[in-house]
């Protein structure tokens, strides 16, 4: 049964397979552009944005590159390369703006409902690392998508930054932080269910939970079918389809492999589970106010980046330390222990073997996370909060990720820590894979999806209109145009209520 109606259509122009952040946004964006465009949406769970999107699942960070150090290695020759940082800065700044749409247009009422204005620090100690911090800073605070970024390596600024962070440590510790006050806390669960709400609204739209897409193939025509079942009913039913979206996180890989384009040959993937420990104490919780990022251990996954991390869930405001990160064979937080096994074809068992070869020190690096006890995550935090109790802490389980892994014809099979969307030559079907930075930069990478897979639509006089009125800055670039970049954050700051 539909969320929104009784409607079972066996035909649609478009299907989306996943209710979470991708899929809203391409339904919304699809729905603009082609108002006359019949969507099915297919979700396997009771409920929307249930798995990656989840507030408790997702970082929330709204990455910007202010403050995860993993976007800005350092090199052999000493220098940062802040290459990777730019663009992904460059990117949320296009989530904004299309986030800044939809509150103009009211698809969705208020942005305190889904984004809260909350500095982004990066943290650390020893010699070595602020070292680092500083040449970082240095190198970022040229770039004006970095302007008003600030650094500091004295204790008595740092304890009005970050109080719970200097309280209890040493006084000749070496220590130094980076501050960007114009960093936000995104409730993606929440922006997702939003999406999703306005989209039901329009004509031509149905949103069904509790329904697995089982396979998907193609037909003669060159349309795709999607085999479905009512999980609540038992019953199954068949949708054709002119174009397919597989947007269901960890989920997507399987459903790629059935799809059986060449494209989808040789792709593998790696899971990442995660924890949170959650604070219950309000008087902690109300004296923290930053999303402080510090640097990941060797070997670690970018998601296990550790942070002492302001969340505003359901309207309240927490606080969070993790991800300690860990292995699970599963997918999806409620997917299957044989999910990782399932996945293995001829095609990717040579990737995927090369790839758990190069990457045996990151395995037993998250098998070791799996079997931490309390006292010894108590130990990780106390690098963040000196002064952290334990009885204040309590364990979370947080999302479930799936790294690329894909043929690489230098090293055999490598594993991938971006997002990586793989679409078909003739642009009928498309799949995103991976994880981080993920749902931040889910606008631009919606937008890449549709230039690729509506290709002859996108370039028409009537969609590129369209486009740039989602976006003011489409077809630019607010890396390189100091003017537009700092036109278009005033004006998205306004409308978002950041400032």
């Amino acid at each position: 049964m539909s969320n929104n109606d009784n409607t079972q259509n066996s035909q649609a122009d478009v299907v989306l397979i996943g209710a979470g952040i991708m899929s809203a946004t391409l339904g919304v964006m699809l729905k603009e552009l082609q108002p006359d465009l019949t969507i099915e949406i297919f979700e396997r769970l009771d409920v929307m944005a249930a798995e990656s999107s989840d507030a408790m699942n997702n970082a929330g960070t709204g990455h910007s590159a202010f403050c995860e150090l993993n976007y800005t290695p350092q090199m052999a020759d000493g220098s940062v390369d802040i290459t990777k940082a730019i663009k992904i800065a460059e990117q949320f700044e296009v989530s904004k703006e299309f986030w800044s749409f939809l509150i103009d247009k009211q698809f969705i009422q208020s942005p305190k409902s889904f984004i809260t204005p909350v500095p982004h620090m990066s943290f650390v100690w020893g010699d070595d690392n602020v070292t680092y911090l500083r040449k970082r800073y240095e190198a970022l605070v040229k770039h004006h998508l970095f302007a008003g970024m600030q650094y500091s390596e004295d204790h008595t600024q740092l304890q009005q930054w970050i109080p719970l962070v200097m309280e209890g440590r040493e006084q000749n510790q070496k220590v130094s932080a980076n501050r960007m006050d114009l960093g936000t806390d995104v409730n993606f669960g929440a922006l997702t269910i939003s999406l999703f709400n306005h989209l039901k609204q329009q004509p031509g739209v149905n949103l069904h939970l509790q329904h697995d897409v089982a396979d998907v193939s193609r037909n003669k025509d060159q349309s795709w079918k999607i085999t479905v079942k009512d999980i609540k009913g038992g019953i199954g039913r068949k949708v054709n389809a002119k174009f397919v979206f597989i947007g269901a996180g960890g989920g997507a890989l399987h459903l790629l492999q059935k799809s059986g384009i060449p494209e989808s040959k040789g792709f593998g993937g790696f899971p990442v589970s995660g924890q949170w420990l959650v604070c219950n104490n309000k008087d902690v919780i109300e004296r923290h106010e930053a999303k402080v990022y510090g640097k990941a251990s060797v070997g670690s996954p970018p998601m296990s980046v550790p942070h002492l991390d302001t969340r505003m869930i359901n309207g309240k405001r927490s606080l969070l330390f993790g991800p300690y990160a860990g292995f699970s064979t599963r997918f999806l937080k409620k997917g299957s222990l044989l999910d990782l096994f399932t996945s293995i074809r001829l095609n990717n068992i040579a990737p995927m073997m090369k790839a758990g070869i190069d990457n045996i020190p990151l395995t037993k690096y998250l098998i070791g996370q799996v079997t931490q006890s309390q006292d010894d995550r108590l130990e990780a935090l106390r690098e963040y909060f000196p002064n952290a109790r334990k009885e204040d802490w309590e364990l979370e389980i947080a999302g479930q990720r799936v790294q690329v892994i894909k043929k690489d014809p230098k090293r055999g099979g490598v594993l991938e820590f971006g997002t990586e969307v793989v679409a078909a030559a003739d642009g009928s079907i498309a799949a995103l894979l991976g994880a981080s930075p993920g749902a931040s930069t889910s606008v631009p990478i919606m937008i890449q999806l549709i230039e690729r897979c509506f290709k002859d639509k996108a370039q028409s006089p009537e969609w590129q209109a369209k486009l740039k009125g989602m976006i003011p800055s489409y077809g630019q670039s607010l890396a390189k145009n100091v003017q537009l970049a700092n036109e278009t954050r005033e004006r998205t700051s306004k409308t978002l209520q950041l400032v």
